[in-house]
């Protein structure tokens, strides 16, 4: 297993094209829970009203998400996503121009994020438990529109990494007590491209929708993280993931990804997934499941 939490080394980081100066006052450690408070109700609600999130390292069953690491690309494998001859569960991209991107959507929507094996996975027993527990009610609801991703190594330029955004401003039409699950599928260190928080960004963002002076389009808010950073006169923080790790985090932080520069030639792949107590509004754009055409 690769040692992906050691301290951010020197150098620089990207996202969309756009560097990150790792020795810059602008980058910080996201750090993980304490092992003394993960049992500790109040103490977990207490740090996700505080920071917007919760780092839980070791959560799953490190081999059952490399399983489904090995699905997925075994699944995609016909559309020359992964290098021919390769271990599908290894993940290692394709050289450029073998992808069939029509063979490649049609895999992903018709078969895998509709299909067992992903359902088994955004159900596991352990994370559902956790939510009903975290949420304080039994009667949980997952959102059927569950995102999978997969970003490739050397892809560069605005639209590559994800950009920065909250969550809320995808959901308008339900709840705000919406909990999104980030989870790696596979280990992501820091150069694979692993999602970054802007520190303590949702107190700011929740002042500014209540005072309704951040009326944003359901779009991104900007893919210059540098920049953003300094308009909130904050930090990225930054870790290495590894399989089995499960980020919580609230629907009012903001957060993007940095760019994928693996020198091993591996795909970053992960799943963002949202529950909430049932018996509050649910956003009905987000009762089928994800598909390319869906607008959201």
């Amino acid at each position: 297993m690769e040692d992906n939490r050691s301290p951010v080394p020197t150098g620089v980081l990207r996202s969309n094209g756009y560097r990150l100066d790792r020795s810059s006052r602008r980058l910080g450690r996201l750090l993980p829970v304490p092992a003394q408070e993960r049992g500790d109700l109040g103490a977990l609600r207490a740090r996700f009203e505080r920071d917007g999130h919760l780092f839980l390292p070791g959560f799953f069953d490190r081999e059952t998400v490399l399983r489904f690491r090995r699905h997925y690309f075994s699944t995609l494998a016909p559309s020359g996503l992964t290098r021919p001859g390769t271990d599908p569960g290894e993940g290692i991209a394709a050289p450029r121009g073998t992808l069939d991107p029509a063979r490649l959507r049609t895999l992903l929507f018709q078969d895998l994020v509709p299909g067992p094996q992903y359902e088994a996975l955004c159900h596991h027993p352990r994370l559902t438990e956790f939510h009903r527990w975290f949420l304080g009610t039994q009667d949980l609801h997952l959102h059927r529109r569950k995102i999978i991703r997969h970003v490739g190594p050397g892809e560069a330029g605005i639209g590559t990494a994800t950009q920065a955004h909250y969550d809320l401003v995808y959901l308008r039409e339900g709840s705000n007590n919406v909990v999104s699950s980030w989870i790696p599928l596979g280990d992501v260190p820091i150069g694979r491209g692993p999602l970054v928080y802007l520190e303590g960004s949702h107190h700011a963002v929740r002042a500014q929708e209540a005072a309704g002076t951040l009326k944003r389009p359901a779009a991104s808010i900007t893919a210059d993280l540098p920049a953003l950073a300094e308009e909130y006169d904050s930090r990225w923080l930054v870790t290495g993931f590894s399989a089995g790790d499960l980020m919580v985090h609230s629907a009012h932080i903001i957060h993007a990804s940095l760019d994928n520069e693996d020198p091993a030639g591996l795909f970053r792949l992960s799943t963002d997934i949202r529950h909430q107590p049932a018996g509050e509004p649910i956003d009905g754009r987000w009762q089928n499941h994800w598909h390319d055409g869906d607008g959201l």
